[in-house]
């Protein structure tokens, strides 16, 4: 069965987790690895043969558009992931529209085509921020991957379909990221941080389950400064904040390698 492999295209000082102690003012004098990172990720699909959708954050496509084309030229597919990585909740409808569209702009004018993907920052779509589907149908966008069916303090709307559906108002295709079904709950098993946490046979399992069992495909999704364990370290952040970042960083090229071996991959559709 094929599942759909996606790359959220950030760089370490981005994320959320260290929102609090890194201004975007301070973005252009840290240490820039998405290249680095992006390309070993390239040269790791360019092995398995293996072609997935690279959500680019707008500010570096603007400043590293080189690491767009490499992507293109793999022939993998292009999304959109904001241009400031900021959680959608916490902007106004306007603040969102503006962020969007700039974003989408800078990756259109790279790639010279259009760009119908979302993903966003950090999953923030949730039941506060629906209103931004809207906004995405508005400026152009016919697929999402934004929402997380799980209990989370950042983001996830628990009761949401947990594989593919059409939001009936907007007409947008959601790819929900993928959860398991275990014991009536869902465990998120299907990359970032809960790829490092979990041993890698318990998501291995997981995965076959939605497969097997359930016969559907799932959504992966990884970061480039994933696979990045000699990254500068935040010692400042909060430790809640540096055990998600940090937790097996040194292990994940590994896993990885392993899930390429083990699940047949696609981008996703349409994007």
């Amino acid at each position: 069965m094929k599942n759909y492999l996606t790359i959220d295209v950030e760089d370490y000082f981005q994320v959320a987790a260290f929102a609090d102690i890194v201004s975007p003012q301070d973005w252009h004098g840290m240490d820039q690895r998405v290249q680095t990172n992006t390309n070993h990720i390239l040269q790791m699909l360019k092995k398995y043969d293996v072609r997935a959708t690279f959500f680019v954050l707008g500010w570096v496509a603007e400043k590293h558009p080189e690491v767009v084309r490499a992507i293109m030229e793999d022939g993998h597919e292009i999304g959109c992931h904001s241009y400031w990585h900021r959680n959608i909740y916490d902007l106004t409808p306007e603040e969102f529209r503006h962020d969007t569209v700039m974003a989408k702009n800078i990756l259109e004018g790279i790639c010279q085509r259009k760009i119908t993907a979302y993903r966003a920052p950090s999953y923030s779509i949730t039941s506060n921020s629906l209103w931004a589907l809207g906004i995405l149908k508005e400026t152009g966008f016919t697929l999402d991957s934004s929402i997380f069916p799980i209990v989370h303090d950042r983001y996830g709307i628990p009761d949401s379909p947990r594989f593919r559906y059409t939001h009936a108002e907007q007409g947008l295709e959601e790819f929900p990221i993928s959860t398991a079904r275990i014991f009536g709950k869902n465990i998120p098993v299907s990359g970032g941080g809960y790829f490092r946490l979990f041993p890698y046979w318990f998501t291995k399992f997981a995965l076959k389950r939605i497969n097997e069992q359930e016969k559907q495909s799932f959504v992966f999704y990884l970061h480039p400064w994933e696979i990045d364990h000699g990254q500068p370290r935040f010692s400042e952040a909060r430790l809640l904040s540096r055990f998600r970042h940090y937790n097996n960083l040194d292990k994940t090229m590994i896993r990885f390698e392993r899930l390429l071996n083990d699940f047949d991959f696609v981008p996703l559709p349409n994007s």
